[in-house]
């Protein structure tokens, strides 16, 4: 057995506490809250006692599905970005940037979040961008 913390922030807010991830054997098993860090002092709210809970979720989707017919099929990565991507420039090109609006995630890193509202903005064109943890 191979057991380790791996020291990282939450995702869950802005405020940027610090966890360890608990990892045996290269999976998360739980949380443990960082003592130091200067944020959250050893301390952490609900979401982030539980930011591990989705990593390995039975029902979290590991592989893209592209809709076919009533139903769903798997698809490589390189497919289901091209097919999104495609879309996009469609509505964008018949309907106008500000048709389209992103959605980013809490469980995404800032520096993910960044990327997306930078792709919304720069290649997409639209404005139009929210963050769900901002509620």
């Amino acid at each position: 057995m191979e057991y380790k913390n791996i020291h990282t922030t939450c995702v869950y807010c802005g405020s940027g506490c610090g966890l360890y991830l608990q990892v045996l054997d290269g999976e998360i098993v739980g949380v443990l809250p960082d003592k130091e860090h200067p944020i959250s002092r050893g301390k952490l709210c609900i979401k982030g006692w539980n930011a591990d809970a989705f990593v390995n979720h039975p029902d979290r989707l590991k592989t893209p599905l592209i809709r076919e017919g009533d139903g769903f099929r798997e698809a490589t990565w390189d497919e289901a970005l091209d097919l999104v991507a495609r879309r996009l420039m469609t509505i964008r090109d018949e309907s106008g940037p500000d048709s389209i609006g992103v959605l980013v995630s809490a469980k995404c890193t800032n520096e993910e979040n960044y990327l997306l509202q930078k792709v919304a903005r720069a290649v997409i064109g639209t404005n139009n961008v929210d963050h769900c943890a901002r509620l």
